[in-house]
């Protein structure tokens, strides 16, 4: 008879005096794995911080023969090389920062560096960094990765340390589709190894070593049994469905814009030092278009965004036309911003948490990391409807940070909607969000650009998470443009 491994009894955690774990307990046997799923802001990544004794807490959690535990987060956090973590959200497309971030093998050697047997952790070094594609970024500053391979090499810092017990949360967001499948096969055999695995992820992507599935939800354990007894169950868990009004959108009011083409991208090309993320890019997307920008991690798809969105210093070195007019000829970042509703993972990653959700959605107004004007009557009032259309009102006044991941991405979304922008540039916007979000998310998106007609660009890996408006397609592979053309929602998703 196995022997329990982790015994959690009336766990009960407290946050700026809200009850966010309710009276949990479980008991995981060695040889066990565990699946935790929920709905947004149900206590998944609370739990999970708990577990790696990053939280306080009452009652008690006892990890049996007092096995290292490890905890892979959402976001990885760095230092520079002066020490420094506290980065903005742009800094990674500035060349001269790079100089003061650490190599990715220099960070992956320091894991290994003084563990016993030092020869076979290098080995094992290179083993991850192929299986998980990473080997032609072994020499690149931390700071220059995507958002995917900072992922990537997030997963591969930690699989580096020998663990008793391997916390991963919602390890699959921000990968291509390559990469999960690698990534499930390097958590199964991690979990054959003797590695206890528990892992925070959604219903569909539940690795084949998964025996045991805990249920959150409103901080509580909804339901604690066996995958196999339980799968079906657990997959159809409730989730309370408010239904938006579509006849009542908040704020919006239909413009006409005098420009035909938004963006135009003619032999356009990004390089720091001798690395070329973008090779001769040609891309002209009209005015009302949808378009599906696709690719697999590190191909450059966020660094092309970065210079739609005025974020990426290299553009007045290309010829890009946005909404008509040349880059560099005069126009000020406020200039293209105001034009551009913007979500992407690292402007959550680098936003300050610390200010209000109704603070993070104003902000939106002004294209800043913080609201530093008040606003008007005008832009209160279309603040405050749509924080009653997302059925969010409740969170107005409560510190991003305060709120689970879905719905700080919510807010996001907010912010990126109320100024009622002509160009919507979503990379990812999906990531964080339970099920039931993002299908209300993609229908969102559709209904808003075919009402109004505005013109989208869009990232995702996942097909299920592709809005239907989406008509076409620019692919890239190695930070070139390899194909434009009409999309197909049969399409597999990268």
């Amino acid at each position: 008879m196995n022997q329990p491994s982790i015994i959690v009894n009336n766990l009960e955690v407290k946050m700026q005096g809200n009850i966010m774990l309710d009276d949990v307990s479980f008991i995981l046997n060695e040889d066990e794995h565990l699946a935790i799923i929920g709905e947004s802001g149900s206590g998944k990544t609370i739990l999970a911080k708990a577990l790696a004794g990053q939280l306080y807490h009452k009652g008690t959690i006892d990890i049996v023969k007092q096995q290292k535990v490890v905890l892979v987060e959402q976001h990885y956090h760095f230092k520079n090389l002066s020490n420094v973590s506290d980065f903005y959200y742009q800094q990674r497309y500035n060349s001269f920062d790079a100089d003061d971030s650490a190599t990715v093998i220099d960070e992956l050697v320091k894991v290994v560096m003084d563990q016993s047997n030092a020869l076979e952790s290098y080995h094992k070094i290179e083993i991850l960094l192929t299986l998980l594609e990473m080997q032609h970024r072994k020499d690149a500053p931390v700071l220059q990765l995507s958002s995917g391979e900072h992922k990537r090499f997030q997963l591969i810092k930690a699989l580096l340390v020998p663990a008793g017990i391997l916390i991963l949360d919602s390890p699959f967001i921000g990968l291509d589709f390559k990469s999960r499948e690698h990534l499930q096969q390097i958590i199964n055999e991690t979990a054959a190894t003797g590695t206890t695995v528990i892992i925070i992820c959604d219903t569909q992507e539940i690795p084949g070593c998964i025996t045991h599935i805990a249920a959150m939800e409103k901080g509580k354990l909804k339901t604690f049994n066996e995958k196999n007894l339980q799968v079906a169950n657990t997959i159809s868990i409730a989730h309370k469905n408010y239904p938006y009004n579509f006849n009542q959108f908040p704020g919006i009011v239909e413009k006409e814009y005098n420009f035909p083409v938004a963006v135009e991208m003619i032999n356009t090309s990004v390089k720091y030092g001798s690395k070329v993320i973008l090779n001769n890019i040609n891309w002209q997307v009209n005015r009302g278009e949808k378009w599906l920008l696709k690719g697999h991690n590190g191909t450059g798809k966020s660094t092309l965004l970065s210079l739609i969105t005025g974020d990426n210093p290299q553009a007045y070195a290309n010829e890009i036309y946005l909404f008509d007019k040349r880059r560099g000829t005069g126009e000020s970042i406020w200039d293209i911003k105001q034009n551009i509703g913007y979500v992407s993972t690292e402007l959550h990653w680098y936003f300050d948490t610390n200010i209000t959700c109704y603070q993070t959605i104003g902000s939106g107004f002004f294209d800043t990391i913080g609201l530093y004007k008040k606003l008007n009557t005008q832009q209160h009032n279309i603040l405050q409807q749509w924080l009653d259309f997302l059925h969010l009102s409740h969170v107005a006044n409560k510190p991003l940070s305060s709120i689970s991941t879905g719905q700080q991405r919510l807010i996001l979304l907010i912010r990126a909607l109320v100024k009622n922008p002509p160009l919507l540039v979503l990379d990812e916007p999906c990531q964080g969000l339970d099920e039931q979000q993002k299908k209300e998310f993609v229908q969102l998106v559709d209904e808003l650009c075919e009402r109004f007609n505005k013109t989208l660009i869009y990232v995702s890996h996942y097909d299920n998470e592709i809005p239907a408006c989406i008509n076409q397609v620019l692919q890239l592979e190695n930070g070139k443009h390899v194909i434009t053309s009409i999309y197909h929602h049969t399409a597999v998703a990268v």
